[in-house]
């Protein structure tokens, strides 16, 4: 079972993390954040990884340490459950829909972080979240989990859809990165022999 659980503890967020790569999908998530909280239930819930989040950090601040800390503790799980990567697709992508929005999201479990955002939001906050924090918590991810991340919302108008459609676009392509590749279970998927 690929799974690992991470403690993560600063003077702004407290942090715990866990995560089954060969889950069902199931999430127990609690940021205090109501809208990321809704964000990681659709991860978990499409990607087939299970996500337990359990937060408390400085919202009376504002809401960008928890953001920030609660995907780079997500990321931190992440990688580890990976372990030396061995036997899985590596690569993943897919194109998610919702109503009239379309995105597009490409990861490579590299162990080589990078962030690509092209996403416009036009509005300033969802929920009580502001915009900004979403490209925050995608980069901290990636770096976190150490992949490589595109994500591009292609067109749409209704905020909330686009950022959804991010976080399961997200999921999709995770769940096909992670999924062991059968016709080389016992490979690391790279010419360099590790990743």
């Amino acid at each position: 079972m690929r799974k690992y659980s991470v403690n993560r503890k600063t003077k702004e967020t407290e942090i715990e993390a866990s995560v089954v790569l060969d889950g069902k999908g199931k999430s127990k998530i609690n940021t205090g954040i109501g809208f990321l909280d809704h964000m990681l239930d659709q991860l978990s819930k499409h990607s087939l990884i299970d996500i337990n989040i359990k937060a408390k950090g400085d919202l009376h601040v504002d809401y960008h340490h928890t953001t920030e800390d609660s995907a780079l503790a997500l990321g931190e799980a992440f990688t580890k459950a990976l372990g030396d990567r061995k036997g899985i697709f590596r690569f993943g992508q897919a194109l998610s829909a919702m109503d009239e929005t379309l995105s597009r999201v490409v990861v490579d479990c590299s162990n080589r972080p990078f962030l690509v955002w092209k996403v416009n939001l036009t509005i300033s906050q969802l929920g009580e979240m502001d915009t900004e924090l979403f490209k925050e918590w995608f980069h901290a991810f990636s770096q976190s989990a150490g992949i490589t991340l595109h994500v591009e919302n292609i067109y749409g108008e209704n905020n909330h859809h686009i950022i959804e459609s991010c976080f399961k676009g997200l999921a999709r392509a995770l769940r096909k990165a992670v999924s062991i590749d059968t016709q080389r279970s016992d490979e690391i998927p790279s010419t360099k022999g590790s990743l």
